[in-house]
């Protein structure tokens, strides 16, 4: 390992190629991620106090939709850029181009800067949401699912970052934030317009080809590239996880963890029915109830009784008869 005068001193150098240098992870990853962590807050405080609160103010939100329009709204800002940098990595590295370049001449311990800078700064944003949660006085019924799938995501990227399956991971992070932006967009224009349900349904339909996506490419990637590869051992002094075990676990996690979302997502989408058709159901009964009403009193009517007839009108002034003064 050595330094050199143009390479940033938190990271360490282990292989240059002519004009390219590439960077290993190591013991001081964790300064570097600290740092951002805290670069990460400043920036959430920035995006909270001139874009977000100005904005809430002309919704009138509840405490609850503000809570939630907060989320989304951070998270628009997060993903957006992640689509967007994570893109133009996987352009310029040629992993769009080449499929198989995902899994060849594994294990890819030296990664470019550019690769190496976005992972320390996904899980530099992904810890920092962790004290965000007290910073931003989250309510306690909230705090469970937003702890899982900050954890989800910490565990699939230190996965990726660890394992040596940084190609792997980009494409996949790409496909998933795409879909992750087109939510929360669809729920600041829910918030703006709770009449404005069309990106949900675009969303529905994202979410459920990403799934497939994912689990395909992992698949494939795992379950076939690296099965083929010919260094096939155990040596994490090398970086090299390319076992049957490790693929089975690896295989294991992303499977299980893309069924939970698809459960999750199959859920809400049934009780989002059932909600809308009870709606429905309870807007067609309400003008059932005045004809009912005035059949009774008809039945009930006598002499000397008020019966509902046309003869009776509501006036300004109240109950009173054709050609009365009110």
């Amino acid at each position: 390992m050595f330094f050199t005068e143009s390479s940033p001193p938190l990271f360490i150098l282990q292989w240059t190629d002519g004009e390219t240098v590439h960077y290993h992870y190591g013991p001081k990853d964790l300064v570097t991620v600290l740092f951002y962590i805290f670069i990460t807050i400043i920036l959430h405080a920035v995006v909270q106090e001139y874009i977000l609160d100005k904005i809430s103010k002309r919704l009138h939100l509840s405490k609850v939709k503000h809570s939630k329009f907060n989320e989304s709204g951070q998270l628009v800002v997060f993903h957006l850029s992640s689509v967007i940098w994570c893109f133009y990595v996987v352009v310029t590295e040629g992993y769009l181009t080449n499929p198989r370049s995902l899994w060849e001449d594994y294990p890819h311990v030296y990664l470019p800067f550019q690769v190496k800078f976005f992972y320390l700064c996904q899980l530099a944003y992904w810890l920092h949401a962790l004290p965000e949660l007290y910073f931003q006085k989250v309510r306690k019924e909230e705090i469970p699912r937003q702890l899982q799938y900050i954890c989800l995501y910490l565990v699939h990227i230190a996965g990726a970052y660890l394992f040596n399956l940084s190609r792997l991971g980009l494409v996949l992070l790409l496909l998933q934030y795409s879909t992750e932006f087109l939510f929360h967009t669809a729920r600041l224009c829910y918030f703006a317009d709770e009449n404005n349900e069309k990106l949900f349904n675009a969303w529905a339909a994202a979410f459920a080809v990403t799934r497939l996506f994912i689990l395909t490419l992992a698949v494939l990637a795992i379950g076939f590239g690296l099965a083929r590869v010919e260094n096939q051992a155990f040596d994490p002094e090398k970086g090299n996880f390319n076992t049957l075990l490790c693929r089975l676990c690896m295989l294991l996690l992303l499977c299980a963890a893309q069924a939970w979302l698809m459960w999750r997502f199959i859920h809400s989408q049934l009780r989002h029915w059932r909600e809308h058709w009870s709606e429905q159901s309870a807007k067609r009964r309400v003008p059932a109830a005045p004809r009912l009403a005035a059949r009774l009193i008809k039945r009930e009517s006598g002499p000397g009784a008020l019966a509902a007839s046309p003869a009776l009108s509501v006036q300004p002034g109240g109950l009173s008869a054709p050609g009365s003064v009110s």
